[in-house]
């Protein structure tokens, strides 16, 4: 089984080349309001980062791909576990598009094809994430994905001059409660 491709796009792993889109993405203020980063990065640090990826989830505790249009090799965003937990078997996961593909079905590709990579090939038994409760795109997106609402944490993100709560969402991998 391929995991990470299907017809229209595929899942790859980073490269040196991936520097100025990473370096522009990473220092979008309008982005940081969906992450927990609040600062510029350098190129130096990018580098080191995309060193770093290649040793591997078991290593790193994360894992960060980008999103290619299949065919053009366009690189349209990309797809992060974070928090990886091989004991409690679990990971968090996060999604960008850039704006000009955003609306097109992609976001909803990636996220499946980690999922089937994340419960087929990593074994994993579920994926978390945290959603501003306003993003209401990034909601529909994870609902659509079979994620459930576990929570709301109030007040948990300072992000446009204001606290944000954020509503934690999880995917349990059922098929493993049958192994």
């Amino acid at each position: 089984m391929a995991y990470l491709c299907n017809d229209e796009l595929r899942l790859r792993q980073l490269e040196p080349g991936d520097l100025g889109f990473l370096y522009r993405w990473e220092n979008d203020p309008l982005l940081w309001g969906v992450s927990e980063f609040v600062a510029p990065y350098s190129q130096n640090a990018l580098k080191a980062y995309i060193e770093n990826e290649l040793k591997g989830i078991f290593v790193t505790g994360q894992l960060r791909l980008m999103i290619e249009l299949k065919g053009s090799d366009e690189v349209v965003g990309t797809i992060d576990l974070f928090d990886f937990d091989p004991m409690s078997k679990r990971a968090g996961v996060g999604v960008f598009v850039v704006p000009d593909f955003q609306r097109r079905g992609l976001a909803s590709a990636a996220l499946s094809l980690l999922v089937d990579y994340v419960f087929g090939h990593l074994n994993l038994r579920q994926l978390h994430c945290k959603i501003d409760v306003d993003n209401v795109a990034s909601l529909k997106l994870f609902e659509r994905a079979g994620f459930e609402r576990a929570g709301v944490l109030k007040d948990w993100v300072w992000a446009d001059g204001c606290f944000r709560s954020v509503a934690v969402y999880q995917l349990i991998n059922i098929k493993e409660d049958k192994v």
